[in-house]
């Protein structure tokens, strides 16, 4: 594709987070709905903090996947890289949640930790 049909910036990272969305609302919910008991109520207050700091860093590392995409690959590369570095912000941010929640568990309930 060459310059004059480029899409705009704006436009090309929306369409990638976009297209990525449906494996996002998944895991998203997959980590809002599990354990399902206990739910004490910081933990919803928590959880969807998580949830919305995955998107956002993962908003981030699409833009920042696309200003440092080179055009070694051609169009493609660009879409590929941001859409890789997306994913994987998400998966460390809803990681990092994942423990820094049990470990909020144990410190409210050390009775029931093993």
């Amino acid at each position: 594709m060459n310059a004059a049909h480029a899409l705009p910036p704006l436009l090309e990272s929306g369409l990638a987070l976009l297209l990525f969305l449906p494996t996002f609302a998944i895991i998203a919910g997959l980590y809002l709905a599990f354990p399902r008991t206990p739910r004490p109520r910081w933990r919803l207050a928590f959880d969807l903090f998580v949830v919305l700091a995955a998107a956002a860093a993962s908003a981030a590392a699409m833009r920042w996947g696309f200003r440092i995409a080179t055009g070694v690959g051609g169009a493609i590369w660009r879409q590929l890289l941001a859409t890789l570095l997306a994913y994987a912000a998400f998966a460390a941010v809803i990681v990092a949640g994942l423990i820094a929640r049990s470990v909020l568990w144990r410190r409210s309930n050390p009775a029931e930790s093993p």
